[in-house]
Parts: structure tokens; C-alpha cells; sequence
């Protein structure tokens, strides 16, 4: 999953970021609102935190009314350090999500980003599954048919796009774009490493159906047939 981060205060946003990163999510850094408006508008992300006050020519609540006023319907949590009740109902109505006051632990911050992942699939309990395969986002556990498989970091990030879009044909810039941050050296047949790689984990150690299928010219699909 991929996340961008605009965040004026350097310390900050690169402890965001290599925490995020531990965490197997792709994160990108913005450090004024004009850039970040820029990435947020031409850039898919899965999830976006957004500082309230920032340089630049608006506030964090302007890329907020600006990103819903055109269509943008990622999540978006907003960081601040006004923590009194009417910031916090300005911010929500300028379209944000989620807000949370600095100081904040990170382990909260975790928490609200996988809820904000988990709403579009309100049905959905915390453990993701498809067939015999779950993965765990919290505690990173992957199994199949109830054995223990291990991944790389990339590998469980992109298990888990591709759990989250079971049964969708997700297409090689796709999946770049939501697993892979903006300064990854992605080449272009770095998508099939991974997916051989997965397919080596997830099925053929496995008398199970295969779970993960190529659509020859259209992309990959995770799912039963």
C-alpha cells in the first residue's frame, strides 16, 4: 500500500517515513502544500497524511476541499497541533477523514491508518483472505491452508494490494504505483520478479489451487477460479 506523506518538518516527516517503511508500506515525502497538492493530484495513493499548516501557497485544509472537489476519495488523515474541538470539526469538514494531534504516538498512527485502509471494505474483518491463503497486516503472519510462509517485506506488501483487490485484474503500473514509492528504481520486468517470487510461496508449494493467475496483456489476478 502506498502512502504520501506532506509534512513541512523534516525530522518528523522522515521518521514518518522510515517508520511507515518498517512497516511495509511505500511512502512518499512532500514538504510544502504546492508540491504535495501536486502529488496528491497526479499520483495514486492508498492512503494520504496531510500537516495542517505548511508553506506554501494554501493549508493542509485547502489540499483537502481541493482534492474532494476533484474527485480524490483517498483517505486522508490530518495532523495538527490545534487540539481543540472546533479545529478538529474544521478540519473533518474540509474533507478530511481523520484527524490526529501532535504529539502522537506511532502505534495509534498505525492503528488509524489501517482503519482508514479497512473502510471501503467495512465488511471485511482485519485478517485478509482469499481461499485457504490470510495475511494479518498487523501481525505480518501469511499462511495457507494453516502452514507459516514467509515474505520479504516487497512480497507482503504486494500480497497484500492484491488481497486487498482479490479478484480484480491489476495491471504491472498498478501494482508500481501502490507498492513501489516514487524514487524506487522499478524496472520494467520487476513486477514479474515478484510475482514469481509470491507464486513460489503462495501455490506451488501448495496441492491447492493456484490462487494467483496472469492475464497475458491485461495484468495479474489474486482469487479462486
Amino acid at each position: 500500500m502506498r502512502i504520501l506523506v506532506i509534512e513541512d518538518e523534516h525530522k518528523i516527516a522522515n521518521a514518518l517515513k522510515r517508520g511507515l517503511e518498517q512497516e511495509k508500506y511505500a511512502v512518499d515525502v512532500e514538504y510544502d502544500s504546492d508540491s504535495g497538492l501536486g502529488a496528491a493530484l497526479s499520483e495514486s495513493y492508498d492512503v494520504m497524511i496531510i500537516d495542517r499548516m505548511l508553506p506554501g501557497s494554501i493549508e493542509g485544509l485547502d489540499i483537502c476541499r481541493q482534492l474532494r472537489e476533484k474527485g480524490v476519495h483517498t483517505p486522508i488523515l490530518l495532523l495538527t497541533a490545534r487540539d481543540q474541538v472546533r479545529d478538529r470539526v474544521e478540519g473533518l469538514n474540509s474533507g478530511a477523514d481523520d484527524y490526529l494531534v501532535k504529539p502522537f504516538s506511532f502505534e495509534e498512527l498505525l492503528a488509524r491508518i489501517r482503519a482508514l485502509l479497512r473502510r471501503p471494505h467495512e465488511a471485511q474483518s482485519t485478517v485478509l483472505n482469499v481461499g485457504d491463503l490470510s495475511l494479518d497486516p498487523v501481525t505480518y503472519e501469511v499462511k495457507r491452508s494453516g502452514k507459516d510462509i514467509r515474505l520479504s517485506a516487497k512480497e507482503f506488501a504486494l500480497l497484500e494490494y492484491l488481497m486487498r483487490n482479490a479478484g480484480r485484474v491489476l495491471s504491472k503500473d498498478n501494482l508500481i504505483a501502490h507498492v513501489w514509492d516514487f524514487d524506487a528504481d522499478v524496472l520494467p520486468n520487476t513486477v514479474e520478479v515478484y510475482m514469481g517470487y509470491l507464486r513460489s510461496k503462495i501455490d506451488k508449494p501448495f496441492d491447492s489451487p493456484e490462487l494467483l493467475h496472469t492475464l497475458r496483456g491485461f495484468g495479474y489476478k489474486l482469487g479462486e477460479r
